[in-house]
């Protein structure tokens, strides 16, 4: 039976106008849907995604939804952010059509397809808003439940604020904690394990998190019994439902058709989530996909006859206009009504959208046309340009990158004649105008990224010497940090109570708390995840992975989420994770590989630093955490027990990023690597100099930026020859080192000889120390490579080895 909500005191007449503006909201979205689809399929629009099917839970789950809560959610959602005032149907079509301007399509100015949504956590310059005082969305991916980790994070932030005291300055991101993360999934979605890892951990965690599962039965022509365990997500978790004294989730099953019931689950789930931070599971079953997935295919291929017409009887809509009629909130022709207005108003801001999209270009295009056919006038091929113009003004909706491919075409026929100059300029400006629109703020461009932070050497005493273990360096500076910055938490696996496997944090979760310092599950994705949903909501993070071949787990989320976020949002969220790990030397399969190529062609977008010692690597943790930018720092695991001197200034002293340092100078050719491998050379190239060979050694310091002053091709042009070691595999991270030195810093031009690179094998090392010395580079090798290297300038002197 069909209730009408009684948790709110609203007179019947409230509650009518209530109704119906929902109800002209989940009209709207729908028509919007349809009318997207078609401008899919005249070729206005490149792809369709859409929530047609989900609008009426999506309208209770906004009911619930107040200021200071966060969405993380994926490409369905339309419905909701239209109902808590964050996506007008002009946005909506301005998505869909890839409009490249921040004003008209604020969700990623074209940068993202449509369906994907955002809230602008951040203000122009860089600063934040106040988050409590609006409805907030993180910022959408595609790859199907990779919104589960930042979501848990999100959620985790409140508990924190809720229970950690002594934070300043929270007053733009939260009040007493009381924001709820709201996560939506799509049912085939939950098939992924990081679906599970997420859930699993927010039980463990018991933080404010609502998870709503749209079920349509399908994930896109695949039945949910190819995909979930019973077909039912919420009856394979209900090993999750929480008991007393237990920990874990409320789960709530409701039918995606019924309006009342839906309003009144999900403000349950709310008060259950905002008062107690207990995490809710809301299973939203029997709804439809009246378009079957997306443009790119028609859901008749896969549905058979009665799964449509039962889609078309249980359509949310058709239920919510049959329930209205039956309750008397309104008559069937006040319902066409307000459905014909929709129709209407939808078509006409349609129209808006797109001439407010197109007609810029077209005017570009007009530019262009009138400059083409001045360059034509005088020029031999005239003929030719004649024809390239017919075609670029045939072109009714042209885009941005036909007119540039036609002045380009153009240019070549102009060369050496008067139009060239004036038409190559108009090249040049056009490409640098429209190239910023699709390639900025990849990293932040506000007054507080990382080059903005100045190095400040390490203090020492008068008599330090190289006396006190690594791990005591890190383990002091997490001290003064923590003390100085006390919205900063770092956790992982053993990172609590024992203080990490290295000791690096001894004694610190006695200090500052189980919630500052804590342990985690085995589960590096949400680890991650963890990270960037506290970084979206003002806190500071550091989220320890605890080897780097661990961080294989967590590429997708670094990848696709962390990395992106700046450029998707074109500056508008930030998530200034701190990533700390461990890798390089070690012997045996498992831990010891280096895969520096795959990270960091796959995490461009975050910075990643490679520090040799842990002073260095204590000054990276001072520098970022000045900084609004995402990074990852990998210490050297056989470091942690090595003597370094101690420095006075802990928490102060910062390791400049995107800088090298010479190590050692010399004339004779330039050594290049980072991280442990360089102890390995600073030896070779002391046994070199016995035998007249004088090395130059650079420690790179960061990959990701690297040398951004140039520095290295200032060696070269000294020594005139250059070689790479990096324990990498072959053309692994050698090969980008190589890139940037040959080609981005003109290193070619000054090279006697070839660069060369000495790597890894192409395998891991094999358990033992006889394996890391036969897989890896060592200082035998070093010197011999270099050697033969000086060897073809001097074989005389230096005569062939064997």
């Amino acid at each position: 039976m069909i209730k009408e909500p009684t948790t709110t005191a609203l007179t019947f007449e409230d509650f009518k106008t209530e109704v119906l503006k929902d109800y002209t909201i989940a009209i709207t979205s729908r028509e919007c849907s349809l009318l997207g689809r078609k401008e899919v399929l005249t070729g206005k629009a490149k792809f369709g995604i859409f929530g047609d099917g989900k609008e009426v839970p999506q309208l209770a789950m906004a009911k619930a939804f107040k200021n200071g809560d966060f969405r993380s959610g994926y490409y369905r959602d339309q419905t909701f952010m239209m109902a808590i005032g964050e996506l007008t149907v002009q946005q909506f079509f301005a998505g869909l059509y890839g409009h490249t301007d921040i004003n008209q399509e604020p969700m990623s100015a074209g940068r993202q397809m449509g369906g994907h949504f955002v809230t602008h956590s951040l203000n122009q310059d860089g600063s934040w808003k106040d988050l409590t005082q609006q409805k907030n969305s993180s910022a959408d991916i595609s790859p199907t439940a990779a919104q589960m980790p930042r979501l848990l994070g999100l959620a985790q932030a409140s508990k924190i604020y809720r229970q950690v005291t002594g934070i300043p300055n929270t007053q733009n991101f939260t009040q007493n904690g009381n924001e709820i993360a709201w996560g939506t999934i799509g049912n085939a979605s939950t098939s992924e394990g990081i679906f599970f890892e997420t859930i699993n951990a927010a039980g463990v965690l018991q933080v404010p998190l609502i998870m709503s599962v749209w079920d349509d039965e399908y994930g896109i022509s695949v039945h949910a019994k190819h995909q979930t365990t019973k077909e039912s997500i919420s009856e394979i978790l209900k090993g999750y439902q929480r008991e007393t004294n237990t920990n874990g989730f409320e789960i709530i099953k409701v039918k995606g058709w019924d309006y009342a019931e839906l309003i009144a689950v999900y403000e349950k789930a709310a008060a259950i989530a905002r008062k107690n931070h207990i995490p809710v599971l809301i299973h939203v079953d029997e709804l439809t996909q009246p378009q079957g997935h997306s443009s790119s295919g028609s859901h008749e291929r896969y549905k058979d006859g009665a799964r449509l017409a039962w889609e078309k009887e249980f359509d949310c809509i058709r239920q919510m206009r049959l329930w209205m009629i039956a309750i008397n909130i309104a008559s069937p022709e006040e319902l066409e009504a307000i459905d014909l207005k929709a129709k209407k108003e939808v078509l006409e801001i349609k129209k808006i959208a797109w001439n407010t999209f197109i007609e810029p270009i077209i005017e570009e295009q007009k530019k262009l046309v009138l400059l083409l056919e001045k360059t034509a006038r005088d020029s031999k091929n005239k003929e030719a340009i004649a024809q390239l113009i017919t075609d670029l003004k045939s072109l009714k909706n042209p885009l941005k990158k036909e007119m540039l491919v036609a002045a380009r075409k153009i240019i070549r026929l102009v060369v050496n004649e008067s139009g060239q100059e004036e038409l190559g300029q108009w090249i040049i400006d056009f490409t640098q105008k429209t190239q910023s629109k699709f390639s900025s703020n990849l990293h932040s461009e506000s007054d507080k990224n990382i080059f903005s932070v100045q190095k400040v050497l390490p203090e020492y005493g008068h008599h330090a010497i190289a006396d006190t273990d690594g791990r005591m360096i890190l383990r002091d500076n997490f001290d003064a940090l923590f003390t100085k910055y006390p919205e900063t938490l770092i956790f992982g696996e053993d990172a609590g109570t024992i203080g990490d496997v290295n000791q690096g944090l001894e004694g610190m979760q006695e200090k500052y708390g189980e919630l500052r310092v804590a342990d985690v599950g085995i589960r590096e994705a949400t680890i991650i995840g963890q990270g960037i949903g506290m970084a979206l909501r003002g806190l500071r993070p550091i989220a320890e992975i605890q080897y780097l071949d661990y961080l294989l787990y967590a590429i997708q989320i670094l990848s696709d989420d962390l990395a992106t976020l700046q450029y998707r949002t074109v500056g508008r969220q930030k998530a200034p994770l701190i990533i700390r790990t461990r890798g390089h030397r070690l012997e045996g399969i498992w831990h010891s590989g280096s895969p520096m190529g795959m990270i960091i062609n796959a995490i461009r977008g975050i910075h990643v630093l490679v520090p040799r010692n842990m002073t260095q690597a204590a000054g990276f943790y001072n520098a970022l955490l000045e900084c609004d930018e995402p990074a990852l720092v990998i210490e050297c695991l056989n470091g942690y027990r090595l003597k370094e001197k101690m420095p006075l200034n802990y928490g102060n002293f910062k390791t400049p990023i995107g800088v090298i340092e010479t190590l050692k100078e010399g004339t004779d050719i330039t050594l290049v690597s980072y991280g442990s491998t360089l102890r390995l050379v600073e030896q070779a190239a002391k046994e070199l100099l016995e035998v007249g060979i004088d090395c130059e050694i650079i420690d790179i310091q960061s990959l990701l930026p690297f040398d951004v002053n140039h520095d290295i091709v200032k060696s070269v042009i000294k020594t005139n020859r250059l070689l790479v070691i990096d324990e990498d595999v072959p053309g692994g991270a050698s090969a980008y080192i190589l890139q940037q030195i040959i080609e981005n810093q003109d290193g070619y031009s000054y090279l006697d000889s070839k660069p060369q690179t000495l790597t890894a094998k192409a395998h891991r090392p094999a358990y033992g120390t006889d394996g890391d010395y036969f897989s890896k580079p060592s200082s035998e090798d070093i010197f011999e490579k270099v050697y033969t290297m000086i060897h073809e300038v001097s074989p005389s002197k230096f005569p062939v080895l064997y």
